[in-house]
């Protein structure tokens, strides 16, 4: 599953649950669950498309003693596609400064746009990390830019499971599985650019893109 919403913490308690939750021995790096882009956005408190005007290394909190530092980005926001409810305008968003913590790496002062998915914190401010769903614009899809607006938001009620191995069914009936992984031995590939897990009026779930149904190689792989 994603990483669950934490808009009830502060952004410094944030970053003292991610240095208490890492696991000894993993070292350097940074490790996410699988999550295909319908849920990310299902899952984040903001979805928006920003480019990046700025970065500022700052202190995490106002405690002397806090020596942990975040990264805040100045950015210009472009469109809200979720998040309505809690920011009107985001001006700036924050990260871990240590990749260990999962801090995001952005550019700044540059023509790149980016879809970026996140947590609006209790003080208001927007958190991001490596585990969130974070895309150049111009690397998505038209079916991803276009599920942005409606398709994504109206089928949160769809649950997405990846399929690592064969034989893979679904345990419930608003499943769908994702079998980007099982066939390209990648995550974004065709199906989570191409595809999304849309609910039925008897409540099931099943692939589409637009109006067509799972392609058929997708199908032949998930049968027991």
């Amino acid at each position: 599953m994603p990483w669950s919403p934490l808009a009830v913490l502060s952004w410094a308690l944030v970053l003292q649950l991610l240095v208490l939750l890492w696991p000894p021995g993993l070292g350097e790096a940074c490790s996410c669950a699988p999550a295909h882009p319908q849920q990310h956005f299902c899952h984040s408190a903001l979805v928006i498309r920003a480019k990046i005007s700025s970065e500022k290394v700052v202190p995490a909190s106002a405690d002397p003693a806090d020596t942990q530092k975040m990264i805040r980005y100045e950015i210009k926001q472009i469109k809200m596609f979720k998040g309505f409810e809690k920011v009107k305008d985001v001006q700036y968003i924050y990260t871990p400064f240590d990749s260990s913590l999962c801090g995001v790496k952005l550019e700044t002062n540059s023509q790149k746009q980016y879809l970026l998915t996140g947590q609006v914190l209790s003080d208001g401010k927007v958190f991001i990390h490596l585990c969130n769903y974070i895309e150049p614009w111009e690397d998505l899809s038209l079916v991803q830019r276009g599920s942005l607006n409606h398709h994504y938001h109206q089928n949160c009620g769809c649950q997405i499971t990846t399929c690592y191995t064969v034989p893979c069914t679904i345990s419930a009936p608003n499943e769908c599985l994702w079998t980007d992984w099982l066939l390209e031995r990648k995550l974004y590939g065709y199906q989570a650019q191409h595809y999304v897990c849309m609910k039925h009026v008897d409540s099931t779930c099943t692939w589409y893109r637009g109006h067509l149904r799972l392609r058929k190689e997708f199908a032949d792989a998930i049968q027991p």
